[in-house]
């Protein structure tokens, strides 16, 4: 990573105070309570960014980390944070939830909104840091995750903490132009980790059994052809062998429409590209025409719908979000 501190040569009454000053610099403004004191306190913090995202690794004894509802008022942010826990074992409190965390499993907390870190034990983690934006339309059930131990065996999580915990290690290795595409992949999985738990414990509605294969097929199918101008409802009907009424009354357990799936999912990667590239990367019309949209205005209304501000504005930092930053 591109810059570490450590408190191996800090006067010892000097050390706490020093390591919560680098975590509040590169990670968010929070209380550190070292236990059982300061005074036998050791720590580490490296950082580095990656695109739009920031890795941190920590290291450092038992300790609490506390953003309190003050923290929060005095310093707000928009970005949330994944913890990957590799040593030790904490306590994660957040959203009325509370969970213990064991090495190899995951943790999401939201830094708008108060939260508790209890590390029991000697620990070392990883965190990746993004914005909330970057999750796109998955930013709204980022609520039902928080406060919550994620295990790392299967599903999103399995692929999502060794990259993690591999770019945190290589960042720095790494070519500019190949950095911002590990920022898109991580800020894609984590969004994917989003909506994968959010239906796991419950708060989206679970499909029937019978429809899931063939609705997953067809999801599928139409993030593949995207980038097609011509892909449609009927189209996709046709490349199923099915009808385009019984491809609608497929999707009527799905909270959406198949031609409402094509645009949102279109806007997504839009948004994606813009928010990895900046004004570095295509033109806002090149973008759009990249991912199916031949008609400038009606992408640039559409973006406005879904993400509150204009293509331009969210590529400079869409400073409002919309109501994607305030789930």
């Amino acid at each position: 990573m591109d810059d570490e501190v450590s408190t191996a040569s800090m006067p010892a009454a000097d050390r706490a105070r020093q390591w919560e000053h680098a975590v509040r610099r590169r990670l968010a403004p929070v209380e550190v309570v070292p236990r059982p004191g300061p005074a036998d306190f050791h720590g580490t913090l490296a950082s580095g960014d990656v695109g739009h995202l920031r890795l941190l690794s920590l290291r450092a004894g038992p300790l609490r980390l506390d953003r309190t509802a003050r923290l929060v008022s005095d310093a707000r942010d928009d970005h949330l944070v994944l913890l990957a826990q590799e040593e030790g074992t904490a306590a994660v409190r957040q959203d009325g939830r509370r969970a213990v965390v064991h090495p190899g499993q995951l943790a999401l907390l939201d830094l708008r909104r108060p939260f508790s870190l209890d590390q029991h034990t000697p620990f070392h983690l990883y965190g990746l840091r993004l914005p909330g934006r970057a999750l796109g339309p998955s930013a709204p059930h980022v609520r039902h995750v928080t406060g919550r131990a994620i295990p790392a065996a299967d599903g999103v999580a399995a692929l999502l903490r060794p990259l993690t915990t591999d770019v945190a290690c290589g960042a720095a290795r790494f070519a500019g132009h190949v950095r911002e595409r590990l920022a898109g992949a991580l800020a894609g999985l984590v969004a994917t980790l989003v909506d994968e738990q959010t239906r796991g414990h419950g708060d989206a509605a679970a499909p029937d059994a019978p429809r899931v294969p063939l609705v997953g097929e067809i999801r599928t199918h139409i993030d593949r052809n995207l980038r097609d101008p011509d892909l449609s409802p009927a189209r996709v009907a046709a490349a199923h062998g099915i009808s385009l009424r019984r491809l609608h009354v497929l999707f009527e357990g799905e909270d959406t429409t198949v031609h409402r799936l094509i645009q949102r999912r279109r806007l997504e990667e839009c948004a994606r590209e813009l928010l990895r590239r900046g004004r570095a990367g295509r033109t806002i019309a090149a973008v759009a025409r990249g991912w199916g949209f031949p008609n400038a205005a009606h992408f640039s209304r559409a973006f406005r719908s879904l993400y509150g501000c204009s293509p331009s504005e969210w590529r400079d930092g869409c400073p409002t979000g919309g109501g994607l930053l305030t789930a």
